[in-house]
């Protein structure tokens, strides 16, 4: 995970965090969080990145949706990013 971009990581936490997510979803979250427009040319090519770093998997829903879904491989990454923060953050 250390040679992920910042908006790479948070694509990585949308992903494991919602149900069957698709693009336009992600990038709903994404904005949301962001608060400003993400557009496809920034979401779509992070997202394709996190596939050939193995950290999602992209399968077609229908001839026009991707459904995207955290590996086992992302799972460990976004669990030892937690133990990470958590040896620095005290909430």
């Amino acid at each position: 995970m250390h040679d992920l971009t910042g908006f790479q990581r948070d694509l990585l936490y949308v992903v494991s965090g919602l149900e069957e997510p698709h693009g336009l979803a992600i990038k709903e979250e994404m904005e949301e969080y962001y608060e400003k427009e993400v557009h496809h040319g920034r979401l779509y090519p992070n997202l394709d990145e996190l596939v050939d770093k193995g950290l999602i998997d992209k399968s077609e829903k229908d001839r026009r949706t991707n459904i995207y879904a955290t590996t086992s491989r992302g799972r460990r990454e976004l669990e030892a990013r937690r133990d990470w923060e958590d040896q620095y953050v005290d909430l």
